[in-house]
């Protein structure tokens, strides 16, 4: 019987133990890889204004941003969807993100309007439109696909003028909405504050270029080159380092914020 109790006691003890033990930590997230997509290219010239065209600013934006990443943050690695004028359809370029495992995905766009006077900058995650201005923009830069070869067998005969096909589209990434959101926000808070550039904000519309990505995922239009000022301020070396600047410091806040969540 005192055998007992003391096995008892003895295995209270351990139990009490390893109650109160630290638990183990679980590894600290860290954001390792980022792919960076310069939009349209090659024989698609995206968004054109008087002097030039949305694939040559998308281009040496997301160049830039990617040498201030490197410089600052050398443990992480960068990808590009291109490196130089070439044309990468929609599908590939979430592929790219997808193969080499990335954390997160910036795809880089100007933007244009009917209405001359309208600039400023503006950062969309995939999601339901909410106005018919969110809708224009993801029918322009949706419209991309019907220069790809077999682009109705590859996207399941979607309509980039079917409102309808953009809702469908807005159900996914749901997984990512709320760090994609995250992220979006920062860019736009450091295009207001760093850039000196008009925020028009965080919005969300269905993007076939974010749709397969599996990762948080936002598309950035830097600007209107519609608008004739904006157009001579992203043309700059000057004004896309500032631009460049700003989605980078909205990087930097993003992975702090994600390495130091719990």
């Amino acid at each position: 019987m005192a055998k007992n109790i003391i096995l008892i006691l003895t295995l209270s003890s351990i139990v009490s133990l390893c109650a109160f033990a630290p638990s183990e930590k679980r590894p600290q997230y860290r954001l390792r890889t980022v792919v960076i997509d310069a939009g349209h290219g090659g024989k698609d010239p995206g968004a054109i204004g008087k002097k030039v065209k949305e694939k040559e600013i998308a281009l040496k934006v997301a160049l830039e941003l990617g040498k201030n990443i490197k410089r600052n943050f050398p443990d992480v690695k960068v990808f590009y969807t291109r490196t130089t004028d070439r044309f990468v359809e929609l599908q590939e370029r979430a592929a790219i993100a997808n193969r080499n495992r990335a954390d997160l995905f910036i795809s880089i766009h100007c933007n244009a309007n009917r209405e001359k006077s309208i600039y400023g900058t503006e950062t969309y995650t995939m999601g339901l439109h909410t106005s018919e201005g969110n809708l224009d923009v993801a029918k322009r830069e949706n419209s991309a696909i019907l220069l790809e070869d077999n682009h109705e067998k590859t996207y399941g005969g979607y309509d980039p003028d079917s409102p309808m096909g953009h809702i469908l589209f807005a159900n996914y990434q749901s997984a990512y909405l709320e760090n994609s959101l995250r992220f979006a926000s920062h860019v736009e808070t450091q295009f207001a504050r760093r850039a000196g550039r008009r925020s028009r904000g965080v919005k969300q519309a269905g993007f076939i270029v974010l749709w397969k990505t599996t990762m948080p995922s936002a598309l950035v239009e830097i600007g209107y080159l519609s608008n004739a000022d904006e157009e001579k301020y992203l043309r700059t070396e000057e004004g896309q380092k500032n631009i460049a600047s700003a989605i980078y410091r909205g990087f930097k806040a993003y992975k702090g914020d994600m390495e130091t969540a719990d």
